[in-house]
């Protein structure tokens, strides 16, 4: 029996974020350390396995409760069912026939949920490997993040950009361009401009989140589109801004440059926090690890944080310190493209 094996990895952004879903430009990372995995194989009939995180036994009503607020009431299974559904509408669209055999499906993911390391976007693009290896469909590479973001916006009801998609698909570390004049369109899907970033400056990354503090990215990705479609000059300008500061990173990583780098990362955070009232206790973590003499901002949406460090002492002050409040912290190993 053909045993099929896809993996996608959690993310981090690393400057410009959020400004994807704003025709902005980012710079993000895919991280070795946190995976989500699933495995496909003919079947008699269509079958979707439940995970561990779509248990429906609990000790307890609290217990119940503290699952729902971390995973919500249905897991990662609407993810999965969502993908096969928009991928077979996409062989449809591009008018690709697919063969009848049937296949049974499960996931599983070490991904911390809701603290912004795109833990849902990796379940959709590992799930969409798997389906166009057993069914024999390739999607061009560029096209693949934005059938990936049509997953969730238009069947789960997720706010979100292209960023975490792209370097979920791409792997390694990605500069992506969504000016509106770097767009461009192809089997009916708008696509950026995507470009590999490699500088030994990644290997001073390091981060860090919290799941006792974690937020789902549409409690922070709803208020600001609304705000930015109304015209708001403080987010219009911001959207400008970390644009402005990706481009920036960008060179300072072809340049080696630490200090300028870790300076764009430190504006990227304080442009957001002057456009949004954030969780004092994600402030916290900034704060914590800014006093060690890192550079730090978030890495998402939610309760994880990305930064600078300039020697191992200073890792070792700001691991430290972070872990008095309940994180964790590790130096991100990164994944080499596909």
């Amino acid at each position: 029996m053909e045993i099929i094996r896809k993996q996608a990895h959690a993310r981090a952004g690393l400057i410009g974020n959020p400004s994807d879903g704003y025709n902005g430009k980012t710079i993000s990372i895919a991280i070795v350390n946190y995976r989500a995995q699933v495995v496909l194989y003919e079947w008699e009939d269509v079958e979707i396995i439940p995970s561990q995180e779509d248990h429906s036994r609990f000790d307890s009503i609290s217990d119940l409760v503290a699952d729902v607020k971390l995973h919500g009431y249905y897991g990662g299974i609407r993810i999965v069912k969502a993908t096969i559904k928009r991928f077979v509408e996409y062989c449809a669209e591009q008018g690709v026939s697919l063969h009848d055999r049937n296949f049974s499906i499960r996931y599983e993911t070490n991904i911390p949920r809701q603290v912004g390391l795109a833990g849902s976007s990796a379940i959709v693009v590992a799930t969409l490997r798997a389906l166009m290896e057993f069914y024999k469909v390739e999607i061009p590479q560029h096209v693949q993040p934005s059938l990936v973001l049509s997953v969730e916006n238009m069947e789960l009801g997720i706010t979100a950009g292209l960023q975490d998609r792209v370097i979920q698909v791409y792997d390694g570390s990605v500069y992506m361009d969504f000016a509106a004049n770097r767009m461009f369109k192809d089997c009916g899907y708008e696509c950026g401009t995507y470009e590999y970033v490699e500088s030994p400056l990644l290997a001073q990354l390091y981060v860090a989140f919290s799941t006792d503090v974690s937020e789902p990215t549409e409690v922070f990705h709803n208020n600001l589109r609304a705000r930015f479609d109304s015209g708001e000059k403080a987010v219009v300008d911001a959207m400008t801004k970390f644009s402005s500061l990706a481009e920036q990173a960008r060179a300072s990583l072809l340049a080696d440059d630490y200090d300028n780098l870790s300076k764009s990362i430190d504006e990227n955070f304080d442009t957001r926090l002057s456009i949004c009232q954030l969780p004092s206790e994600h402030v916290d973590m900034i704060q914590r690890a800014r006093r060690s003499g890192a550079s730090a901002k978030f890495a998402g949406s939610g309760g994880a944080i990305i930064g600078t460090f300039r020697d191992d002492a200073m890792y070792t002050a700001l691991t430290d310190d972070l872990a008095q409040i309940g994180c964790t912290v590790f130096k991100p190993q990164i994944t080499s493209p596909e």
